[in-house]
């Protein structure tokens, strides 16, 4: 019976215990050290900051994941990973105590003494883990690998490294191997407890009387299993792992195993979201949608006079764009030009700056409300230009992030006829979201006029995904705004 086992922070539960006890005792220290001989968790005070300091411990080693790849890492990145964890448990509690008024009650000497404290002993601790980890070597399962001559020393050198701590490596299946060559490895390596075998009959009669709690089969994607091996030992009990080899054209891709239509499938995408990230995008989305809403409301009294003046007609612009992987929704901004703007398209198009018509950019536009063109040719902007400039016309896009259409951050959405023009590679920047604002904006903005700059901006968002990116966009969206950088 094969058991998953733990996976994220509850599979170096034993790390997590023990920069527990590491936390507890800095803050300890950093007390004594401070105030004396007495007891830190008799007073009330500092018992609630022990309680949020745990708390942050956990949330930040959950959410940063902090021992992923921990038994990897070498003392550099362990010594980086350890301040990241301090800085950050230190901080979330002082913004804690400062927001709970307690600020001035606690002795601020007492933290920063922790934060340096439990910095050397948690990293000290974890060093010295890692190490007996190393030397006891105790492996939770006993496996058998079946290769090919070619993988073997590779394999064998990322079981000792990288897993030595997982498994014990019983014995060896070469499936392109002679028995001659067989015996040959096993004067190479003498520490397997069943050996090295070229495949035969014989070989899973070996398997059947040894400690075997799975079998790893990593073969090249060009060779075949051999027929019925796979079902025998199933029959046996022992669980099998197979390596699915991706074909060369996909490697660069992200893919999972899933199960669609009723078969297990091997799903391929340019970049992979789990359940947890999307619910977080989701709720900053609707966060933000939500004040951006409220804005919206605010900005519609200032701005429905000034357009309707210059420009009389409907104060709100909506328009039929495309969104993730070719869906249509409609588009709502503010007005900011004159009424017969897309139809005089069509005849500025010869004046367009985004080569092949996959954008419309024009430095002088004359459908810009307001927008004049003076006779020395300096241009006179007018409130359309003033809308754009700051963005303001977006602003309505928040009802299409609250009703799901679009996020904060992702993609510009192309129009209709701009959609048509794609080709394969460009379609792959719809793969999300439209987005209000993203990284080719923040990366110029207005400046860009090379589409396939766009594409690579987009396409590099997308593949590179993460919060933290989102997070650095919004921010960075604010700066552009506010020098009136615009969009298009």
């Amino acid at each position: 019976m094969y058991r998953k086992g733990p996976q994220g922070w509850l599979k170096h539960l034993d790390f997590t215990v023990l920069n527990l006890v590491a936390l507890h005792a800095s803050y300890c220290m950093a007390y004594f050290i401070r105030m004396g001989t007495e007891n830190p968790y008799h007073s009330k005070l500092y018992r609630t900051i022990a309680v949020l300091l745990t708390l942050f411990q956990l949330l930040v080693t959950i959410v940063c994941h902090i021992y992923k790849g921990v038994l990897k890492r070498g003392h550099f990145r362990e010594a980086i990973a350890s301040v990241k964890q301090s800085v950050l448990v230190v901080l979330l509690a002082v913004f804690v105590l400062f927001m709970m008024k307690m600020g001035a009650a606690y002795s601020r000497k007492v933290m920063a003494l922790f934060g340096m404290i439990y910095l050397v002993i948690g990293y000290v601790v974890t060093l010295l883990w890692k190490e007996y980890i190393r030397r006891h070597r105790v492996a939770k399962k006993s496996i058998v690998i079946v290769t090919v001559k070619e993988y073997l020393d590779a394999l064998l050198a990322e079981m000792d490294t990288e897993y030595y701590n997982l498994y014990r490596v019983a014995g060896i299946v070469l499936l392109d191997a002679t028995e001659d060559e067989a015996e040959s490895y096993n004067t190479e390596y003498t520490d397997l407890e069943l050996g090295i075998y070229a495949y035969t009959d014989e070989v899973l009669e070996q398997i059947m009387h040894g400690w075997v709690d799975e079998v790893y089969v990593n073969i090249p994607f060009e060779r075949h299993i051999p027929e019925n091996l796979l079902g025998q030992l199933a029959d046996m009990g022992i669980t099998v792992h197979v390596r699915v080899r991706v074909p060369a054209e996909l490697s660069d891709y992200q893919y999972v195993f899933d199960k669609q239509l009723g078969h297990h499938v091997l799903t391929v995408s340019t970049t992979y979201i789990t359940t947890y990230q999307a619910f977080v995008k989701r709720a900053i989305d609707i966060l933000g949608g939500i004040v951006g809403c409220i804005f919206t409301g605010i900005l519609t009294i200032i701005l429905a006079p000034c357009i309707y003046i210059a420009s009389p007609g409907p104060i709100f612009f909506s328009q039929y764009r495309i969104g993730k992987n070719g869906k249509k929704f409609k588009i709502y901004k503010f007005r900011s030009m004159y009424m017969d703007a897309e139809a005089r398209k069509a005849e500025l198009m010869e004046q367009n700056q985004v080569k092949d018509g996959m954008m419309f950019k024009m430095e002088y536009d004359p459908r810009i409300i307001g927008c004049k063109k003076l006779p020395d040719g300096t241009i006179k902007k007018g409130i359309g230009n003033r809308i754009r400039d700051w963005s303001l016309d977006e602003f309505p896009q928040f009802f299409n992030v609250l009703k799901g259409d679009m996020s904060l951050i992702g993609t510009r959405p192309p129009t209709e006829d701009e959609w048509e023009k794609y080709s394969a590679h460009h379609r792959g920047r719809m793969a999300i979201k439209p987005g209000i604002t993203g990284l080719w904006q923040v990366s110029g903005r207005s400046n860009i006029t090379d589409f396939d700059e766009v594409v690579r901006l987009d396409r590099k968002y997308i593949d590179e995904w993460s919060l933290v990116n989102d997070i650095k966009i919004l921010f960075k969206t604010v700066g552009v705004v506010l020098k009136g950088e615009g969009s298009m």
